[in-house]
């Protein structure tokens, strides 16, 4: 269980913070944190469900219809999925009513910050009825959040890419040498880690004696993409920096020591096997830990400048059109007008889409996308297809990142933000 208290106190902020909020009220910026604090609650529940619940659910006639009982595995995937399909409709229902709010003169303005007495009830009763829903609905389920995770996945990637270009801006606009001097020493570092972690790979995942020519690939193909990183991002034509370069580099060698740490136990090239509880729990703590950190992420991002979920209509959306109309600016100050629409500063719709389909992939991690279930309940996201979704989700990330390089210079004539 120690896994859960380290998940329980990476989501204490969001979880405290949710409990304070409600009994203090919550603030419009507050509010998103708080639903973080929803989605960080739903992690612990469904990592308590996973270990405790299976026994329960054996009892209930309407999910065991089995003639032979499956084994315990099943009943403890059942129990995650269900916590996941609940947390999904919240975020999911959400929004759909979120689409196309552009002012905070819209009603559903207050729908999104206020009401979370009401809220919590909703989010509590939507779990607690999907443990009353027949075994084909979550089945459906199931398969639909593999192609949801998938699409998580790329939307984590546009927020690493997010994170890192707003902070080599952020360190380049101070024009000081010590920041210069930080940013190189980063990119330093991050690269030397980059290829002294693919050397370690290979000791891990190429014994001796056995034809590991896939790992090999693998593992080639991630030092071949950090050198191209490099290589374009000092291209003179290309507006481009190392230090991004070299974050994305670490995280592509992260992504292919996942994915190859997944690899069956039973098989020859994974060096890690006789470590393969060890090695998965770490796997999994990782894989929250970078969830978790995403969805914060959007929600503190939401509403900065030019974040990528900020709608046409936010004043953050990167529009350039002026704060001042001709008359007002020799005037010295706007014109007011009664009751003017105010702008929402993200998109709520965006918003919690990410939640939603951060849902469907924590439970394609607690349950090893469904590909561990005979396998054993101490293995958690091992097997061929979190392999394959891991290096998939490394390549995507290499090509996005070098299409935010090369689409100025391919696409003079677009603006790029």
């Amino acid at each position: 269980m120690w896994v859960a208290s380290c998940l329980a106190s990476c989501c204490a902020t969001c979880t405290c913070g949710l409990c304070t909020s409600v009994a203090a009220g919550i603030s419009r910026r507050s509010a998103r944190l708080a639903y973080c604090g929803l989605f960080a609650l739903s992690l612990i529940i469904s990592w308590i469900l996973r270990e405790v619940a299976a026994p329960l659910l054996e009892k209930i006639p309407w999910i065991n219809t089995f003639t032979h009982a499956p084994p315990k595995e099943w009943f403890q995937t059942n129990a995650v999925l269900r916590v996941s399909l609940g947390n999904f409709l919240f975020f999911a229902i959400f929004a759909l009513l979120m689409i196309r709010v552009k002012d905070q003169n819209d009603k559903r303005d207050s729908w999104h910050h206020g009401g979370w007495i009401v809220k919590i009830i909703i989010w509590a009763l939507l779990i607690v009825l999907m443990f009353f829903l027949p075994n084909i609905v979550i089945t459906i389920y199931e398969t639909l959040s593999k192609f949801g995770s998938g699409f998580f996945l790329l939307v984590q990637v546009v927020i690493l890419l997010d994170f890192t270009h707003t902070w080599n801006d952020a360190w380049v606009e101070k024009d000081e040498q010590k920041w210069y001097v930080a940013l190189l020493s980063i990119t330093v570092v991050c690269y030397l880690a980059t290829y002294a972690f693919s050397g370690v790979l290979f000791m891990w995942f190429n014994p001796s004696g056995h034809d590991c020519g896939l790992n090999v690939f693998f593992i080639v193909m991630t030092m071949i993409l950090a050198f191209v990183f490099a290589i374009v991002a000092l291209h003179p034509q290309v507006n481009g920096s190392l230090l991004p370069a070299s974050v994305i580099s670490i995280y592509c060698a992260y992504l292919c020591y996942s994915g190859l740490s997944s690899e069956p136990r039973d098989y020859a090239c994974n060096g890690l096997h006789n470590h393969a509880k060890q090695v998965s729990t770490g796997t999994l703590v990782l894989g929250m830990l970078t969830t978790v950190l995403s969805v914060v992420y959007s929600a503190v991002r939401a509403g900065s400048a030019t974040t990528f979920i900020s709608p046409p209509s936010s004043p953050n959306s990167g529009s350039r059109s002026p704060l001042l109309e001709a008359g007002d600016a020799e005037s010295g100050k706007p014109e007011k007008k009664e009751n003017e629409a105010r702008p929402v500063s993200y998109s709520y719709m965006f918003f919690h889409l990410i939640f939603a389909l951060a849902s469907m992939y924590s439970a394609m991690l607690l349950t090893g996308w469904s590909d561990s279930i005979s396998d054993s309940s101490e293995l958690i996201d091992v097997g061929w297809t979190s392999v394959w979704v891991r290096i998939c989700t490394e390549w995507a990330t290499a090509a996005l990142y070098l299409w935010t390089l090369v689409a100025p210079v391919v696409l003079p004539d677009r603006e790029f933000y």
